[in-house]
């Protein structure tokens, strides 16, 4: 009796030190990829192991990394004016996007979400798909994490890399070559304007063959990458 009461308590400062362990190791992540640049993503590594379960053993996804001073500046405002205004401001959460998306929820409405670009990062980057509270708060936790270690400038960089413009295609560089034929330095504010319509549902629209809603995006989103400031609002991410 007392070998297995030993035995118990062994595994329960075991399992005291899982927390311990899960802060140390994501700690560990997030501060590695403030300076390495990342190879692959959850998201990304998701879609192979989705292929290879249907036998698609040929899938691939598109990505290649380009450094910010790669990228045409527009793109990166393109991606606040569309998906996180207040990027610059906050501290990972946009109080004022969550409550007033919760309001129109209540009211029977669809609307988006009050994710910031910090959170679909954090997401994209770490985590699995899905809906639910641990998910959820892993996810928060991540987002906490990036915001208190990475600069604003390293946050829009990764995400412009990560975020998925297309069915398997991931990432400025990949996007304007399979969209645009071109660098992503080359991108124009209108091909900008552009990929960043088709978020968050790149498998639904398509910057290739844009619908009505895309390009509806598309000139609203030019119209708030001037409101907020054009080229000059990354100068505010130093």
């Amino acid at each position: 009796m007392k070998r297995q009461g030993g035995r118990g308590r062994r595994w329960l400062r075991r399992l005291l030190w899982l927390p311990v362990l899960f802060v140390v190791v994501t700690v560990l992540q997030v501060a590695t990829l403030r300076f390495v640049d990342p190879w692959t993503s959850s998201f990304m590594t998701t879609r192979h192991l989705q292929a290879w379960a249907r036998g698609d053993w040929g899938f691939g996804v598109a990505y290649d990394w380009r450094d910010m001073r790669d990228i045409s500046s527009s793109l990166p405002v393109a991606l606040v004016a569309s998906e996180d205004q207040r990027f610059a401001d906050h501290f990972g959460f946009d109080i004022q996007a969550i409550e007033k998306a919760e309001r129109a929820n209540a009211r029977g409405r669809r609307v988006r979400g009050g994710s910031t670009i910090s959170q679909q990062l954090a997401k994209n980057l770490f985590l699995w798909s899905g809906r639910s509270y641990v998910r959820k708060g892993v996810e928060a936790w991540y987002t906490l994490l990036i915001e208190a270690m990475w600069p604003k400038q390293r946050i829009i960089e990764v995400y412009a890399n990560v975020v998925e413009f297309g069915d398997g295609v991931y990432g400025a560089q990949a996007a304007a070559r399979r969209f645009y034929g071109k660098d992503a330095s080359q991108l124009t504010a209108a091909e900008c304007a552009r990929l960043a319509a088709v978020l968050p549902s790149p498998k639904r629209y398509s910057v290739a063959h844009p619908g009505p809603y895309v390009m509806r995006r598309e000139h609203a989103i030019e119209h708030q990458m001037r409101m907020i400031g054009g080229r000059g609002y990354l100068e505010r991410l130093d």
